[in-house]
């Protein structure tokens, strides 16, 4: 593993991960606290402490004052970074926190990590906008390791600004596959157990997840079984209520956010299928996630997914394609058995190509150049 590192996360709020990214970073974290010393910087949670053994956290409240307060929690670990931190490396993740990325190289090697690009989702105003994309100007600039979870992401910054960045995947530990949990706290009391149903699951339900659109294709084909929606519902009141318009005439159950990762994938194991709608992603941990329980997944054609599988892991529609979205939902009721198969495929394809053992040994390569 080469020399022993104090390797610090910056970036990351939620520790305990609430998906995402700090799910991301979990996972790195996790396969790197037995032979280096790390410290996490993320908001405070009574957990955090004693999430990973021998990992070093350094808490600070949430300020609830929206993108503002993300703002001063990023500046306030910075701050600490610089005045106390005795860091070899500092791995910087997301977009909304390279403000700092050439103070936080005065203090260590660093590495910046990008999962997304958050200007394009349709979710932010102006001001927020104008702020990641002034970030990302940063990045493109920063002079340190530049990686991105994004085959299509690199491929963007090369054709627009000539600039190499270097693609290391997502994935998944496959020991979280045997978690013990229980799905008594958010299966729906009108529902008997046992009761067969598709899945769907965001860390926040918002319009780039595509639930409009899972909905709008169900209605379509007239459909009459149980659909399990799971993700916080308090982001974007708007958008709730339109999908619960859509959600008249057909059995839907709004699960709330699902958490533990085991809790999740003990849903997903017990459902028919997993869809995935999303319209925007960087590489979706989430369907990695989903990919190795072997249940069969229907999702959108985005280059996102599509770079991770193909037609012989997972069976894709046109993005936002309501028409191609019914057709598909029509040819799973008819050819079972074929879609069973690609489920199995997919979670080959994960455990022997997407595991964090053999992610880390990339960052590892990156940390010691």
């Amino acid at each position: 593993m080469g020399e022993k590192k104090n390797i610090a996360f910056f970036g990351i709020k939620y520790y305990p991960s609430r998906g995402g990214t700090s799910r991301v970073a979990e996972n790195l974290i996790r396969n790197l606290a037995q032979n280096h010393n790390v410290t996490i910087y993320c908001y405070k949670h009574k957990l955090a402490k004693t999430n990973i053994k021998g990992v070093h956290v350094i808490q600070f409240p949430e300020i609830k004052l929206d993108s503002i307060g993300v703002f001063l929690y990023y500046f306030i670990c910075y701050c600490h970074i610089r005045l106390f931190g005795t860091y070899d490396i500092v791995h910087a993740h997301k977009i909304d926190s390279f403000l700092f990325l050439k103070g936080l190289s005065k203090k260590a090697k660093v590495i910046a990590t990008v999962h997304g690009v958050p200007y394009k989702d349709g979710v932010w105003g102006g001001i927020a906008k104008s702020f990641f994309l002034m970030n990302e100007q940063r990045f493109l600039k920063f002079k340190g390791v530049k990686t991105a979870i994004s085959k299509p992401l690199c491929a963007y910054y090369k054709e627009k600004y000539n600039v190499d960045v270097k693609f290391v995947p997502n994935g998944i530990n496959p020991v979280e596959e045997s978690h013990e949990s229980t799905i008594e706290t958010f299966w729906p009391k009108a529902v008997p157990k046992d009761t067969p149903y598709v899945f769907f699951a965001a860390r926040r339900i918002m319009g780039i997840k595509g639930l409009h659109t899972l909905l709008k294709a169900y209605k379509k084909i007239n459909y009459k079984g149980n659909i399990f929606v799971a993700g916080d519902l308090n982001f974007n009141p708007i958008y709730i209520k339109e999908v619960k318009e859509l959600s008249k005439g057909l059995n839907v159950y709004y699960l709330g956010y699902v958490n533990p990762l085991s809790a999740l994938l003990e849903l997903v194991t017990k459902s028919e299928y997993f869809v995935f709608p999303s319209e925007i992603e960087g590489m979706s941990i989430m369907l990695l996630e989903v990919a190795s329980t072997g249940k069969p997944i229907l999702a959108s054609d985005i280059p996102e997914n599509t770079q991770v599988f193909d037609d012989n892991d997972v069976l894709f529609f046109k993005s936002k394609d309501v028409e191609d979205l019914s057709k598909k939902l029509l040819w799973i009721e008819n050819n079972k058995p074929r879609f069973e198969k690609l489920g199995l495929n997919a979670k080959k394809k994960v455990n022997t190509q997407y595991t964090w053992d053999k992610i880390t040994l990339e960052y590892l390569s990156l940390y010691n150049l």
